[in-house]
């Protein structure tokens, strides 16, 4: 039996996140993400050419293409959900809730929902952190304080050049796709981790 998981955001990590998990053919994964693909993103997320027949979309350019809807080439995406996760409600009935969206306000939601188990995976700039539903709750205050905005994962420092990309994304997409898998096996995963270079 596949285990659902839900991956909220499908651009920076969750661009990376979702292909690794597709690999593996163990996962019925919904994604849900209201963005649609720019040009500005296509250095640093995981957007490619389509293959020409893509359901929905014409042609093979991904630019102006909603990031959930662009998810549904791989076979383990069952689910593309054009609209934005707003409440605890909507995270109910997965194994497993991933977020991949530097959202406070999401992410304050998924915290505090009980019964909720979730990964929380951040990056910004040349750091990225990997959150688990395990964590001590005495470190939300601190991991949930912020402004109320969405944060790119390239960091404030970044000035859009191709040659200032970070790929931190990259590096926690692929840290938190080790840690569903061992997690789904019941092995020991870390509740914390915070990787800088």
């Amino acid at each position: 039996m596949k285990r659902k998981i839900l991956v909220i955001g499908a651009g920076g990590i969750g661009s990376f996140l979702i292909p690794v998990l597709d690999r593996v053919g163990l996962y019925d994964i919904t994604v849900a993400d209201p963005d649609k693909v720019e040009k500005k993103n296509l250095p640093y997320q995981n957007f490619d050419a389509l293959p020409i027949g893509m359901p929905n979309f014409q042609g093979t350019n991904p630019i102006g293409m909603n990031k959930a809807q662009y998810m549904n080439k791989y076979s383990s995406v069952n689910v593309c959900n054009p609209y934005p996760v707003l409440t605890g409600a909507q995270m109910i009935g997965y194994d497993l809730v991933i977020c991949c969206v530097d959202n406070i306000g999401l992410r304050r939601t998924m915290y505090n929902c009980d019964n909720l188990k979730w990964l929380d995976l951040r990056a910004q700039g040349r750091n990225a952190a990997m959150i688990a539903y395990t964590a001590d709750p005495k470190m939300y205050d601190s991991l949930l304080a912020g402004e109320e905005r969405s944060f790119s994962c390239q960091g404030d420092s970044w000035d859009g050049s191709n040659t200032g990309v970070h790929f931190m994304q990259v590096a926690i997409a692929g840290l938190g796709a080790q840690w569903v898998q061992r997690w789904f096996n019941e092995e020991e995963v870390r509740d914390y981790m915070v990787v800088n270079v």
